[in-house]
């Protein structure tokens, strides 16, 4: 059980490195953006609602987001 609780802190450690690496990274940019939780065998995973960014269609309602011509 040991060995599963240090690889999950040594991915947790990894993608912290990660995302704060570039020169103007802050720890806000390692923040967790989603929530997982798992209820009667059934895994959910949801986007945190405090998320800077999120999946979907962008404020254009354009699925790329694109300004026009």
């Amino acid at each position: 059980m040991d060995d599963a609780i240090d690889d999950e802190a040594q991915r947790a450690k990894d993608r912290h490195d990660q995302l704060t690496r570039a020169p103007e990274a802050t720890e806000e940019d390692a923040a967790p953006r989603i929530r997982v939780s798992e209820h009667d065998g059934i895994r959910r995973i949801d986007i945190d609602p405090d998320a800077p960014v999120r999946p979907g269609l962008g404020p254009t309602g354009r699925e790329d987001d694109a300004a026009s011509d």
